[in-house]
């Protein structure tokens, strides 16, 4: 049965955590708008936007905890500078914490190949892109290696990472 994160969200008890790996993700509406000169705080107001803010901090509000982070290559790419500089205007205000892991200060931690949810440390979201970074597919595994290590690869991360507020991209 096919699951939205909405619905996984919905079954998490205390945390969840995102893992971005990549430095793009395709040719998204709001980086459209962004690269024709939209404002940010428009892009914010887009329609796929606000379900998202609405549901995260529908959850945020029951105690549930959102860690978001993002290892990027430096200089960043204009995907990333779009992400960065749209941040505040979505997830932070929808209750998410965002940190920002430049690339060559990821290069003694293990983390898997794609980029992931995680519920409550536990089942998995795997998410697939193709090389242009448009989504091809997702994959739910509740194995407890691959629970493991996206746990203690999201950690390590996160514990090195630039918070939001403090991350200039270069």
């Amino acid at each position: 049965m096919i699951q939205t994160l909405a619905e996984l969200f919905a079954k998490t008890q205390r945390s969840v955590t995102h893992l971005e790996l990549r430095d793009t993700y395709g040719q998204s509406r709001g980086f459209t708008a962004w690269q024709q000169g939209v404002s940010l705080d428009e892009i914010s107001r887009f329609d796929f936007w606000l379900p998202w803010i609405d549901l995260v901090k529908e959850h945020v509000e029951r105690g549930v905890s959102f860690r978001r982070a993002r290892v990027v290559s430096e200089p960043v790419s204009d995907y990333i500078r779009y992400e960065n500089q749209v941040t505040p205007f979505t997830n932070l205000v929808a209750g998410e914490q965002v940190r920002w892991f430049p690339r060559p200060r990821a290069r003694d931690i293990a983390v898997p190949g794609c980029d992931f949810w995680q519920f409550d440390d536990g089942l998995i979201c795997w998410i697939f892109q193709s090389g242009d970074g448009e989504p091809t597919g997702y994959e739910l595994s509740e194995d407890p290696a691959e629970a493991k290590l996206c746990s203690a690869a999201f950690e390590a991360v996160w514990e090195r990472a630039i918070d939001h507020e403090d991350y200039r991209p270069a």
